[in-house]
């Protein structure tokens, strides 16, 4: 074997090792997961991928959730909290789909085990005016594509045996632990420059507190602890979902990630977030049996 030869075979040996140490799960594998989610029981951890690995194993396992849940309704940015990034050891967002069935009414009861590693979060959501959104670089622009504002308590799902073993890669996997969400009273954007200006504002400087049924805090933060503005969540996705072919649509919901650290559901317990600061936001509520 030539010196030529001999580099090469070390080449494909190098390969070879690294793709059988991280790779896409397969479709076995994927398979399992989503029967796991499917019945609410933990999954095995997905380990050793590569955010491409996550994107890849993503695409899979939504190709499956299409089948069981149908329609897409939006996308979750995930992670777009500094404090959330660090509990998954990574410095970037993360993105899922939501689908049809998966946003509940405020006041909605649910239960506490209602997935294989429940939790929940304050959280908001903002509705899809126009495509344009795609084309979004500051939130200034966000706002000028979107029609409402919606206070929102997330509900996801980190599905797997070992949760803390997650990084960023997994929860890509496992499509960012969307499962359900409690979606309150719908704000319209305003039609004017100033109250648009005031409201971007609004977004930033707010806090946003979830208590319990005696009123006792159980945790929450500040709008700008998302991206500087929550509303860069949505610039953030543009350009994630852009560098996949995808694009969000009008009428597509879209959740902006945690304004609170991830919090175990109990039985009995009512949880309501309130927006201190933002006019016109009504506080959301759900109840875990």
């Amino acid at each position: 074997m030539n010196t030529k030869q001999t580099l090469m075979a070390a080449l494909a040996a190098v390969a070879c090792a690294t793709s059988v140490q991280a790779e896409c799960l397969s479709d076995a594998q994927v398979a399992d997961l989503v029967a796991h989610y499917a019945a609410k029981t933990p999954a095995a951890n997905p380990e050793n991928l590569s955010d491409a690995d996550g994107a890849c194993t993503r695409a899979k396992v939504n190709q499956l959730l299409a089948q069981r849940m149908g329609k897409v309704v939006g996308y979750k940015a995930g992670l777009t909290n500094p404090a959330v990034q660090k509990r998954f050891s990574t410095d970037k967002p993360v993105w899922g789909k939501l689908y049809e069935g998966m946003v509940l009414a405020s006041g909605a009861t649910v239960d506490a085990a209602f997935g294989a590693r429940p939790l929940y979060e304050a959280d908001m959501l903002v509705r899809v005016k126009s495509a344009a959104v795609n084309q979004a670089r500051t939130p200034q622009e966000v706002l000028d594509a979107i029609d409402q504002i919606i206070p929102f308590i997330e509900l996801p799902d980190l599905l797997v045996q070992a949760p803390p073993k997650l990084n960023g890669a997994g929860v890509t996997a496992i499509n960012v632990g969307a499962r359900l969400g409690v979606a309150g009273a719908p704000m319209p954007v305003p039609a004017y420059r100033a109250e648009r200006f005031a409201l971007l504002q609004s977004l930033a400087d707010m806090q946003v507190v979830l208590t319990d049924g005696t009123g006792a805090r159980l945790g929450g933060g500040k709008g700008s602890d998302i991206l500087d503005h929550p509303l860069n969540a949505v610039v953030w996705l543009a350009q994630a979902l852009a560098r996949e072919g995808l694009a969000m649509q009008p009428g597509d919901l879209i959740s902006l990630g945690s304004f609170s650290p991830l919090l175990p559901p109990k039985p009995g317990l009512s949880v309501t977030a309130t927006y201190d600061g933002l006019p016109g936001a009504a506080p959301v509520r759900v109840t875990f049996k």
